[in-house]
């Protein structure tokens, strides 16, 4: 068949289904223009899930009359400037769109109206494309958000495009596309103001922020992803080289079932990257369960120029100059954040525990009289079945006064190595009193319920600590401590095994043979697409060589770095720091007790436990004093 020219009306459709996949692409393609366009306040409203109307109006700039055409042609843009020789640089971009083809894309397979009036001008302008046809620039009357702006309606989205239609979901799915699309450009401006209604009801309603960078920010995101963000997330804001990382990221007992609450937002504009997903992974690794994910909300600053936004035609993907400094920034941002929170914990632990709390009455039959009952408590008290603290610590192993025990002992004395270094109270050798609740953020230990849970006092309420879980995450730091103080010990194979790769992925852990041989697999390259394996990690045992290289290469073809084997080692430690702990059942002395919940203030990440699950749980006394009426 001989090569023809497509006509344009073609071409135009077929750019259409690059751009304007879904009604939310083009809610994302014209609210980029608003903001663009210098809008402090843009109103979308939708009809049918956007298949009926797409409105989308701002207080920016406007289109002046001469340009209106020029603005739904292909390829025609106010936001790449030519340089003298008349070459387009297309790597320093500032702005959210550039290409110039959303405006005739969807004019190709909708009915288009834009009506613009531009800032100084006393005139309003309009201009109409349907399904590809222009229609003539004709005056109009102007009734906006303010005396300068632009409107934009699509309706009939894909009308032009019958087959399409038949792939878009329910409307209810595509206006929750539509309202993600919105979510994520209002994390990205809080500075700017948005109203997303649908079919007349306002789903989203958000006021500009004075403070875009702190607390506005803050704000802004709290708003989005939850009243509950605010108070469980902890503030980034880190600079490496060129790049700055900003933003707020949740502690690890605040956390969702799946990804979508990750957002990553590079120089401004919200964008989706595999990125993200292996460093905020490596950050939380050992915080979180594996079926469980963080929230965070990531802001990135960099030159334009060490950044591709030009990889895909909807610019949801970037790509990084240096790839490797930006991911080590955000890992080492969010780890430092982390341990910088300490024991802290989600205060949604405790809003849960409220929340599961009832009154109760008792059957009148069992109800025992008062002499009975005391009887039978003086009964238990002789029993030891009640167990009170003894309220010194002077013994306690913490501050080095008392007896320790062994590791295998399960023993609190054991928690951290003896050069760890803790300031001890003013009341160190009094007993603890109420004074003590304000010196100590955990409190002091009071009583252990059930041998299993310790109660502390605190200073505005009380504090419940799965002595378990806390203590299986003080055994664990102590031990990944160790670990990157003494290396990871080695096991050397009596027979070197072979393990056969394709080329490519026997290249890439050849690369990488010094850092896997700090983790303790020592490799060597054994011609092409083989590698030799030479040591192992001795806290592994025996392993599957074959298997674990695989998995390996995986790491590193997909997230940059090889997670699997570090991943196995901290199993490994977590196990071992899990059958090394404190047991529930355990009946623990006062002075255990409050040498826990000491380490506990001074130990990183002792808010959870190596399986994600919280290690406490804070009540504080106004909560307490409304589930009894007095408040």
């Amino acid at each position: 068949m001989p090569i023809r020219r497509l006509p344009p009306e073609a071409v135009n459709r077929i750019a259409a289904g690059e751009v304007i996949e879904r009604p939310a692409a083009a809610v994302k393609e014209l609210v980029e223009n608003a903001l663009d366009a210098g809008a402090k306040r843009v109103a979308i409203r939708i009809e049918r899930g956007g298949l009926g109307l797409i409105s989308i109006e701002d207080d920016g700039g406007g289109i002046p009359r001469d340009e209106l055409p020029l603005a739904v042609e292909r390829h025609a843009t106010s936001k790449l400037v030519a340089g003298d020789g008349g070459d387009v640089d297309l790597l320093n971009i500032y702005t959210m769109g550039f290409r110039g083809e959303a405006l005739p894309s969807i004019g190709a397979v909708a009915r288009l109206s834009i009506v613009s009036k531009a800032r100084g001008s006393n005139d309003a302008w309009s201009i109409e494309v349907e399904g590809g046809a222009l229609h003539p620039v004709k005056p109009s009357a102007w009734a906006a958000l303010s005396e300068h702006g632009t409107r934009v309606e699509v309706r009939d989205l894909f009308f032009a495009t019958p087959a399409r239609l038949k792939f878009m979901k329910s409307e209810r799915a595509e206006m929750m596309a539509v309202s993600d699309v919105v979510k994520r450009l209002a994390m990205a401006r809080p500075d700017v103001a948005f109203l997303l209604e649908h079919d007349g009801r306002a789903n989203l309603r958000l006021s500009a922020e004075a403070d875009p960078e702190n607390e506005g920010r803050r704000a802004r995101l709290a708003a989005i992803l939850g009243a509950d963000f605010a108070p469980n997330c902890i503030l980034l804001d880190q600079r490496r080289d060129t790049v700055r990382l900003s933003g707020f990221a949740g502690l690890p007992t605040f956390h969702r079932g799946t990804r979508e609450h990750q957002h990553l937002f590079v120089n401004g504009r919200p964008v989706k990257d595999k990125l993200i997903v292996g460093a905020v992974r490596a950050a939380y690794q050992d915080l979180l369960a594996r079926d469980r994910h963080p929230v965070a909300a990531l802001f990135l600053d960099l030159p334009a120029g060490d950044v591709d936004v030009n990889v895909h035609p909807a610019k949801t993907e970037v790509r990084f100059r240096d790839a490797a400094l930006v991911r080590g920034l955000i890992v080492g941002a969010l780890s430092h954040a982390l341990a910088g929170a300490g024991h802290r914990a989600s205060t949604t632990t405790a809003q849960s525990a409220l929340g599961a709390v009832r009154a109760y009455e008792a059957p009148q039959p069992f109800l025992r009289p008062a002499a009975q009952a005391w009887a039978l408590a003086e009964e238990r008290l002789a029993a030891g079945d009640f167990m009170m603290p003894s309220g010194r610590v002077e013994s306690s192993p913490v501050y080095g006064g008392g007896a320790e025990r062994s590791e295998t002992e399960g023993g609190i004395g054991a928690l951290l190595p003896q050069s760890a270094s803790l300031t001890a109270p003013p009341h160190a050798g009094e007993h603890y009193s109420a004074a003590d609740a304000e010196y100590f953020p955990l409190g002091a230990a009071r009583a252990q319920i059930h041998e299993t849970y310790i109660v502390a006092q605190t200073e505005d309420g009380i504090v419940i600590v799965d002595q378990h879980a806390a203590h299986e995450r003080l055994v664990y730091e102590r031990m990944k401590q160790m670990l990157a103080n003494g290396g990871v010990r080695r096991q050397a194979l009596l027979i070197p095994e072979v393990v056969e790769l394709d080329p490519s992925e026997a290249e890439a852990l050849a690369t990488r043979a010094e850092e896997l041989g700090q983790l303790g697999l020592v490799i060597e390259p054994f011609g092409p697409g083989a590698i030799l394996v030479r040591e192992t990690p001795a806290l592994l045992g025996h392993i599957d060589a074959a298997g674990m290289l695989k998995d390996l290469a995986d790491d590193i073809a997909e997230l940059g770095e090889a997670h699997a084997l570090k991943e196995r080692l901290e199993e490994v430690c977590s196990s071992m720091a899990c059958r090394g702990s404190v047991r529930a059942g355990r009946r623990l002395t006062g002075d255990e007790m409050n040498a826990l919940l000491r380490q506990m203030e001074a130990t990183p990440f002792s808010g959870q436990c190596n399986h994600g699950r919280p290690t406490y749980v804070e009540l504080k006394l106004s909560d307490i004093e409304k589930l009894f009426g007095r408040r």
